[in-house]
């Protein structure tokens, strides 16, 4: 087992506990973008791998993991990032694309959209997290030159502080429609801090404005504990997703924006696995079994 196997849920930046993810999560998109049927392209993902000292030896090409596609981390589970980065970019640059003039990226890790995806011009990319986080991200981006293709406003705060007022000034307009992504996020949250960001982002949207965030809806979390995703990532990256999960009961957070009339549905990822000809199908205990994307729209007036 890897020298992170040591988890700090609270540490600030990507050295440990959920910010760690976040390089687990840049890992496999670079291995995604290096596959020649690749669905999602991000250049600067395997950048984040290699600066950050407690993943230099992960892979970031798929020749280099052991196995390869047979490998439950670096294969299955990766391509369920990959999957999952190209529907929710096709639903941010679709909402764009009806109205929407802002995105709002909850916990955006080490997010590269407002570097990677072709945005109106008028359009906003507000990026929130922790200090920490987007230090690093800021770091590794600028070594590499790199330039945002749209308004890029980061917003350093933790979802468990005041970010509300952190957002709204550093710019966001409540009047204007909005697109949202709370993308590998809700399940680390307590069960009030979920309902209350579902909440908060219905006050803060208007008519026209969406909203796509991904759930578990598995009631017993600590029944997978021993299937091939869960076990090879503590074995592999020594990263123990389950110990990370909040244990709460999960609310419905799809029937509480339905409730405030928002449109909402709730999608399994293989069925974008038959829609891209790509990404996991299932298997015998299925640790993605009780995953769900959710893409809800607020309708205008």
């Amino acid at each position: 087992m890897s020298d992170t196997a040591t988890q700090h849920t609270d540490v600030e930046g990507v050295d440990g506990g959920v910010g760690l993810t976040a390089l687990l999560v840049a890992a496999a998109r670079a291995i995604e973008t290096h596959r020649h049927d690749s669905l999602a392209q991000d250049r600067y993902a395997e950048h984040f791998v290699r600066a950050a000292p407690a993943c230099t030896q992960w892979p970031v090409r798929i020749e280099q993991a052991t196995d390869g596609d047979a490998n439950p981390l670096w294969g299955r589970f990766a391509r369920y990032f990959g999957l999952r980065t190209r529907v929710l970019d096709d639903f941010l640059l679709t909402s764009v694309g009806t109205g929407a003039t802002q995105v709002v990226l909850l916990g955006a890790g080490l997010d590269t959209r407002a570097y990677r995806l072709t945005w109106p011009s008028d359009c906003v990319v507000f990026e929130i997290d922790r200090a920490g986080v987007l230090a690093f991200k800021h770091q590794v981006l600028a070594d590499l030159v790199a330039t945002p293709k749209v308004k890029r406003v980061p917003v350093p705060v933790d979802l468990r502080d005041d970010w509300v007022t952190a957002l709204t000034g550093a710019g966001f307009d409540p009047t204007a429609p909005s697109v949202w992504l709370a993308e590998g996020l809700l399940f680390y949250l307590p069960s009030a801090a979920e309902t209350y960001l579902i909440d908060t982002v219905d006050q803060l949207t208007t008519g026209g404005s969406a909203l796509a965030f991904e759930a578990k809806v598995e009631k017993h979390l600590l029944k997978y504990r021993d299937s091939a995703t869960y076990t090879a990532t503590r074995e592999q990256i020594g990263i123990d997703l389950l110990q990370l999960f909040d244990k709460d009961p999960r609310p419905d957070s799809t029937g509480d924006l339905r409730a405030k009339g928002w449109s909402a549905r709730m999608r399994t990822p293989f069925e974008f696995t038959e829609q891209h000809g790509r990404g996991p199908l299932p298997e015998a205990n299925d640790a993605l079994e009780g995953n769900r994307w959710v893409f809800a729209h607020k309708p205008r007036p």
